[in-house]
C-alpha cells in the first residue's frame, strides 16, 4: 500500500550498473510513462543496445525466440544476463537460438525478420491482450519449437553459434495461470495524496494487476516512477484514479512497433 507525495521529479538513468541523479531533478508530469527526463532518456538511449547507438560491445550475444500470445519476436540480449531480458518484456515463453558476436546477433534478428517475417517489436496492447487467454506453455513450446525448426534452414551468418536449448516457460514466474488475468480497470495519471492499495495477483514485466474492491486493476509501473512514495496504513482504500481498459486488439500476425520492450 503506497501513498502518493508531493511532487515527480526524474530518476535520472544507469550508467554502468550504478544510478545516476537527474542533475536538473527536472519535474515529470503526472500522465508520463517513464519517470526520466528528456535529457537522461537521450544519455540512456546513446548507450542502448536496442537502438543500435553501442555496438562496440564486447559481450557474448544470444538470439532468442518469445512468444507473446498471438505473435512470436525475434530479439537478442546479452548471454549473461539470462532469462531477464524475456522476463522484462513480458514474454510467455522463450527458446534461445545462437550465441556469438553483438554484430552476428543483429545481422541472425535481421535475417530472422526478413525470411520468416518475425516481428522484432510487440505492441504493449498485444503483450496484455495475450494474458487475457494464455493458453498452455506445451502449445507454447510446439509453435516455438516449429519456429526454430524453420530457422534452423537458414544460412545462419558467422559469428553465431547455434544452441540447442528448449522452451522455457515464464508464466509461472509472473504468477499468470492458464485462466488469464482480465483486468476491468486501469490505472490513471496519479495526484498527490492518491493511495495504491490491493492484493498483488500477477506481475508481467512492468505491469501490476491487483485485485480491489471493484475488480482487477491494471497498474502500469512507469507512471509510478519518479514520485515520492510513502508505505499507507494497511487498511487505507484504494484512491488513485482509475478508467475504464479498452476492448483488446484482434490477434494477427501483423508486424509492429512500439518502445522497445
Amino acid at each position: 500500500m503506497l501513498t502518493v507525495g508531493m511532487d515527480r521529479r526524474c530518476i535520472g538513468l544507469w550508467w554502468d550498473g550504478r544510478r545516476i541523479p537527474c542533475v536538473a531533478q527536472a519535474p515529470i508530469a503526472p500522465e508520463a510513462k517513464s519517470g526520466q527526463c528528456q535529457s537522461c532518456a537521450a544519455i540512456a538511449r546513446s548507450r542502448s543496445i536496442a537502438t543500435d547507438t553501442r555496438l562496440d560491445d564486447s559481450r557474448e550475444f544470444s538470439v532468442y525466440l518469445a512468444h507473446h500470445g498471438s505473435l512470436v519476436k525475434a530479439g537478442i540480449t546479452a548471454t549473461e544476463r539470462g532469462q531477464v531480458r524475456l522476463l522484462e518484456q513480458g514474454a510467455l515463453s522463450s527458446l534461445f537460438l545462437s550465441a556469438g558476436s553483438l554484430m552476428s546477433a543483429r545481422r541472425c534478428e535481421s535475417l530472422l525478420t526478413a525470411a520468416l517475417g518475425l516481428p522484432q517489436q510487440v505492441h504493449t496492447a498485444r503483450k496484455r491482450a495475450a494474458r487475457l487467454a494464455p493458453g498452455t506453455a506445451s502449445s507454447r513450446a510446439e509453435e516455438l519449437t516449429a519456429v526454430a525448426e524453420q530457422a534452423a534452414g537458414l544460412d545462419w551468418p558467422p559469428g553465431q553459434r547455434r544452441t540447442s536449448a528448449e522452451p522455457v516457460d515464464h508464466t509461472r514466474a509472473y504468477g499468470l495461470t492458464g485462466d488469464g488475468v482480465a483486468p476491468n480497470r486501469q490505472l490513471e495519471p496519479l495526484h498527490v495524496g492518491a493511495t495504491i492499495s490491493g492484493e498483488l495477483i500477477c506481475r508481467v514485466g512492468r505491469d501490476l494487476y491487483l485485485t480491489v474492491p471493484h475488480g482487477v486493476v491494471l497498474l502500469d509501473t512507469g507512471l509510478l516512477q519518479g514520485w515520492a512514495l510513502t508505505r499507507a496504513d494497511h487498511d487505507t482504500s484504494f484512491t488513485a484514479q482509475t478508467s475504464p481498459v479498452a476492448p483488446s486488439p484482434k490477434p494477427s500476425r501483423e508486424i509492429e512497433h512500439d518502445v522497445l520492450f
